[in-house]
C-alpha cells in the first residue's frame, strides 16, 4: 500500500476518530490524538490502577459513527488502551469501534449515565482488531455514501415523509443502520423490504431528531462558526424561551432558533452568569416613586448594572438608573421619601422619536433611537 493510498484510508477514518491509516496492531502506536473526534473523553484518572471484579471482568466505553458510544466488558488477559481499535460483540457477527475509556473511569461514565447492566452482562469485547477486520471494515464504509443517496431514491419512489440523514455500515458489513428524521409515524416496511433487496444486508431503520440531524449534516451558524453539536458537543441539553427571557434578548423565534429549528444550544452558556448578575438587582416590578410621577421599569443593562425607567405618562424617554440609586430611591419610597425627579439620578438618557409617514389608505410608522 503507497502513501497516497494510505493517506485516502486515514482521511476516511477521521468521522471516526482515527488519524493514521490502519495497519498491524503495535502497542507503542498512537493511533489517534485526543482532537481527532468530538467523542474523545480525557481521562483525568489514567493513572489509577484499577481491579477486575470477582469474575476477572473490565469495563470499557467505546465509540462508534454518529455520537454512537456504548459500554463492554473485557476479561483481564486483554489489555487495552485508548485509541486502540477493537472487534466488539454485536446482535448478530461482530462489530468495529475504538477505546474511548478505560480503567476507573469507566465506572464512574457508567454511573453518570445510569447504566444498570452489570459486567457480566454487558456485551463483550472479542478481541484487538486484525489487519483483515480492518480492510473489511474500511470497504464497509465506502458503501456508506453511495447507500444514503439510493436509499433517497427509493424514499422518493415510495413517496415517504421522511428524511435521510446517514447510513452506518456495522464492521462485519452484514448490518446497516439508516437514521432519519420524520415529523410523523412513518410505515418503512416496502421500504426495508426494498433496501435488503438491493444492498443483500440486514437494515435497520432508527429515528432521529432534529438536533441530532444538524449534528450529522453540520453547517455554519449565524456566529460564522461551524455548529456546535457538529464540531464539539455531544450531550444536548434542553433550551427553555426563560433563558432567552432572563438575558434580554429578542423573543424573536427566528433569531433565537438554530438550524435544527430548536432553540440554539448556545443561550445556555452564558445562562449562569446572567443568573449570578441578577442577584444584585432589585426586583422588576419595583416602581420608583417621585414628585414628577411614578416611574417604571422598562428593561435592563445587566454587566452594566442599568436599569432604565421612564414616567407613566411619558413612556418614550427612558433613563438608566444604576442599581444602587434604584435600591436607595425604593427604600426611601418606603419611608415616604420622594425625590424632586429621576432625572437626577439618571446615568444617560434614551429618547424615543416616532415619526408618522402615510397617506389616507395607509400609514407607517418608524422608532428612532438617540
Amino acid at each position: 500500500m503507497n502513501d497516497e493510498q494510505q493517506a485516502k484510508i486515514a482521511s476516511t477514518f477521521i468521522p471516526r476518530g482515527c488519524c493514521r491509516a490502519p495497519r498491524i496492531y503495535n502497542p507503542k502506536d498512537q493511533i489517534f490524538r485526543h482532537s481527532c473526534c468530538k467523542l474523545d473523553e480525557f481521562n483525568w484518572l489514567k493513572e489509577y490502577k484499577d481491579s477486575p471484579n470477582e469474575a476477572g471482568l473490565r469495563a470499557a466505553e467505546v465509540r462508534f459513527k454518529n455520537g454512537r458510544k456504548d459500554f463492554f466488558s473485557y476479561t483481564n488477559e486483554l489489555e487495552l488502551k485508548e485509541g486502540e481499535i477493537i472487534a466488539v460483540e454485536a446482535a448478530a457477527g461482530h462489530d468495529i469501534g475504538i477505546v474511548t475509556l478505560v480503567g476507573e473511569i469507566v465506572n464512574l461514565q457508567m454511573k453518570r449515565k445510569k447504566v444498570q447492566e452489570s459486567l457480566e452482562t454487558l456485551k463483550k469485547i472479542y478481541r484487538h482488531a486484525k489487519l483483515s477486520d480492518i480492510e473489511k471494515w474500511v470497504s464497509a464504509i465506502e458503501l456508506e455514501e453511495n447507500a444514503l443517496f439510493r436509499s433517497r431514491e427509493v424514499v422518493l419512489d415510495l413517496s415517504l415523509n421522511m428524511k435521510m440523514n446517514d447510513v452506518e455500515y456495522q464492521g462485519d458489513k452484514t448490518k446497516a443502520i439508516f437514521y432519519y428524521t420524520a415529523e410523523d409515524r412513518v410505515d418503512f416496511r416496502e421500504l426495508i423490504k426494498r433496501l435488503a433487496e438491493e444492498f443483500h444486508i440486514r437494515i435497520e431503520m432508527r429515528q432521529i431528531g432534529m438536533r441530532q440531524e444538524a449534528a450529522k449534516l453540520g453547517g455554519i451558524g449565524s456566529c460564522g462558526r461551524e455548529l456546535c453539536c457538529s464540531s464539539w458537543m455531544a450531550d444536548f441539553h434542553s433550551v427553555s424561551t426563560n433563558v432567552a427571557r432572563l438575558q434580554q434578548l429578542s423573543p424573536n423565534p427566528q433569531k433565537l432558533a438554530g438550524q435544527c429549528g430548536k432553540l440554539k444550544c448556545c443561550l445556555n452558556y452564558e445562562y449562569e452568569a446572567y443568573l449570578d448578575a441578577l442577584k444584585s438587582f432589585p426586583d422588576d416590578r419595583t416602581i420608583l416613586k417621585t414628585k414628577k410621577g411614578d416611574a417604571f421599569h422598562q428593561k435592563s443593562d445587566i454587566f452594566k448594572g442599568l436599569m432604565w425607567y421612564a414616567y407613566s405618562n411619558d413612556r418614550n424617554n427612558l433613563m438608566a438608573i444604576p442599581i444602587d440609586k434604584v435600591k436607595e430611591i425604593a427604600a426611601n419610597n418606603k419611608k415616604g421619601k420622594l425625590p424632586e425627579k429621576l432625572e437626577d439620578f439618571a446615568f444617560s438618557k434614551e429618547q424615543n422619536i416616532e415619526e408618522e409617514y402615510g397617506n389616507d389608505n395607509n400609514e407607517m410608522r418608524f422608532s428612532n433611537y438617540e
